[in-house]
């Protein structure tokens, strides 16, 4: 049991996980749909066709989960002053996201009036962007205090040959690191989305920034979800 495929299902039941699966979608078709625009428009509609498609699920699925970021701040606040500012500031910007994310899905798939998406986008994406500041900001701090940690043990293990202890809190260390990098990277390249959105500009509007900051975000959002 727990081999590649069963980790698979377990991987796929989660919201995340989905939505990580559906995000490759929507983002590899954006990529191949301005590669083959200007010599196969007709295949290029298909695939534009199946990047708004892939957007709109993705909508869906994320019903709700504004809650997430408040239920964070209720159960897990921060360790100290400092983390919890950062926390609320973060979880503030994504609960915005996410709410008035309903809000663009709904105008964009007709129930509510269209004429809303362009100012729901605005508002999700600053919201987005706002709140990943904060949240690269927390990780920064962190994997900083990480490092100086592991340098300490290091120097212990040195002076103490064969310590087990320090050994496997080392380890910790560096796996937790590597997660924090993964969600570094995903807020980043999630910032740079926003931004295009935000403030259009040749670079994030471009559709290979676009494509390959989509596909850096759901991938190393893969890699934090799948189950080890």
């Amino acid at each position: 049991m727990n081999d590649t495929v069963d980790k698979l299902v377990i991987f796929l039941a989660k919201r995340d996980g989905i939505d990580k699966l559906v995000k490759t979608f929507q983002y590899v078709s954006k990529l191949v749909n301005w590669q083959v625009e200007a010599t196969h428009p007709d295949l290029a509609n298909r695939f534009k066709q199946w990047e708004v498609s892939s957007g709109l699920s993705r909508k869906a699925f994320r019903t709700g989960r504004f809650l997430t970021g408040f239920n964070g701040l209720r159960r897990n606040p921060g360790a100290t002053p400092t983390f919890k500012f950062l926390a609320v500031l973060a979880n503030a910007g994504e609960m915005v996201y996410f709410f008035f994310d309903h809000f663009l899905w709904l105008s964009r798939i007709g129930t509510l009036d269209a004429k809303l998406a362009k100012r729901m986008s605005f508002i999700s994406a600053f919201g987005e962007s706002f709140g990943y500041i904060f949240f690269i900001v927390s990780d920064l701090i962190i994997m900083k205090q990480g490092v100086e940690a592991e340098r300490k043990l290091i120097a212990l293990q040195e002076e103490e040959e064969d310590s087990k202890d320090a050994k496997e809190k080392i380890r910790k260390i560096r796996g937790d690191r590597v997660m924090r990098l993964m969600a570094v990277a995903a807020n980043v390249a999630d910032l740079i989305i926003a931004a295009a959105e935000i403030e259009p500009n040749p670079f994030c509007n471009h559709p290979l920034s676009l494509g390959i900051s989509g596909l850096v975000s759901a991938w190393a959002g893969w890699y934090r979800n799948w189950p080890s």
